[in-house]
């Protein structure tokens, strides 16, 4: 029998797994895990900033902390992070790219109104495992779930997250 050096690694590591003296999880190949695009990265922000919105109470024409409406409260998140997002549900739901699988601070939109033809009255903003995060009358700022009959009911369909930078005001000179 030919002892390579190959054989004698393989040897050592399951001698030492057996007793314990390397973890299980040492022997096995490291998964490769990509870093997050700055897109995410910024996603990911822009959800827990929604999410420490909890609580915030439901305010017709509502813009701020003191109280929002759906596409209030959308409007000031996204307006946290430098981004410009119309102020209507209509005007928010227009110029949109649809998904099919929303990701983290994509928005979803719903017609609760359950006109014909279907519109868009209704947004919030997707926060994974099948959630959203909006404005609702009775309970604020709060967590839904995609999956409750009446928001499968009403749902219109995702588009990715608004990424137009808020334009500021030229400075004027004196």
């Amino acid at each position: 029998m030919k002892i390579t050096k190959k054989t004698i690694i393989a040897a050592v590591a399951a001698t030492s797994l057996t007793i314990g003296a390397i973890p299980a999880y040492a022997a096995t190949p490291a998964k490769t895990v990509k870093a997050p695009t700055a897109q995410q990265q910024k996603d990911s922000k822009v959800v827990t900033y929604a999410k420490s919105l909890i609580g915030t109470p439901y305010k017709k024409d509502g813009t701020t902390k003191k109280g929002f409406d759906a596409s209030g409260y959308v409007q000031h998140v996204y307006a946290k992070f430098n981004v410009q997002v119309p102020r209507t549900i209509k005007d928010i739901y227009k110029p949109g790219k649809n998904v099919k699988k929303p990701q983290q601070g994509d928005l979803v939109f719903f017609d609760t109104k359950n006109k014909k033809p279907r519109e868009a009255n209704f947004v919030g903003i997707y926060i994974g495992n099948d959630e959203f995060i909006a404005v609702t009358v009775n309970k604020g700022v709060s967590t839904q779930s995609l999956k409750a009959d009446y928001w499968k009911k009403a749902f219109l369909g995702a588009q990715k997250a608004p990424t137009t930078p808020i334009k500021k005001a030229p400075v004027k000179k004196k």
